[in-house]
């Protein structure tokens, strides 16, 4: 069954940008963890190329004709593997100084209703459909990755660029670092509010 799904066609350049987000992720977070100089702007650039996949796949497969529900269904998941992966090594990492025990109830939260849609996914993909991403999953996957890549600079700045960032000009770094807590507080909740959304348009395929 499973190499039904794999198949030469599915393998088109805007779902190998879509599968290119695995790989990166897993480089992204082995370097937010290494302590070697660069590391943290290596991740930060790395992070963006893959966040910049997410909007460039969709684009070619739109303007090439290839949009497949093969391509709609992994965007979907590995956009969670790739948010998920890094918000991880975030609450991990200390990067929301002092605020951990919060980013850690927010990132429980977000993980419940992502478990939760893609279970809803796999019940309606039994009945043979596909649940999209609509306007309020977009948006909420927009401001994720715009939450991760600030508090990600602001590691970057405070670490690889001390003499730009530090001293009196240490205050630029609080604020990118603020911007990006107050997104992710942001993004925490239009993930439950999407998730509210999927379940009244898609729920009533669990009870069918």
């Amino acid at each position: 069954m499973f190499s039904d799904v794999i198949q030469p066609k599915n393998m088109s350049l805007p779902n190998l940008l879509t599968i290119s987000r695995v790989p990166l992720m897993f480089i992204v977070v082995t370097l937010m963890y290494a302590e070697f100089q660069w590391a943290a702007t290596a991740a930060f650039w790395l992070f963006i190329a893959a966040a910049l996949t997410d909007w460039l796949d969709g684009k070619i497969a739109r303007d090439r004709g290839e949009v497949s529900a093969f391509g709609r269904f992994m965007d979907a998941v590995i956009d969670k593997v790739l948010v998920i992966g890094v918000m991880i090594a975030l609450v991990n990492g200390d990067y929301f100084q002092g605020h951990s025990l919060i980013a850690v109830i927010l990132l429980l939260c977000i993980l419940c209703r992502e478990f939760a849609i893609s279970g809803l996914r796999m019940a309606v993909a039994t009945k043979g459909q596909v649940v999209e991403a609509d306007a309020g999953g977009k948006v909420k996957t927009f401001v994720q990755l715009n939450a991760i890549g600030w508090l990600m600079g602001a590691r970057m700045l405070s670490g690889d660029y001390p003499e730009l960032f530090g001293g009196e000009d240490r205050s630029w770094v609080t604020t990118v670092r603020m911007i990006g807590m107050t997104l992710f507080v942001l993004s925490a909740v239009l993930t439950i509010t999407s998730g509210v959304t999927y379940f009244r348009r898609h729920g009533r395929v669990l009870f069918s």
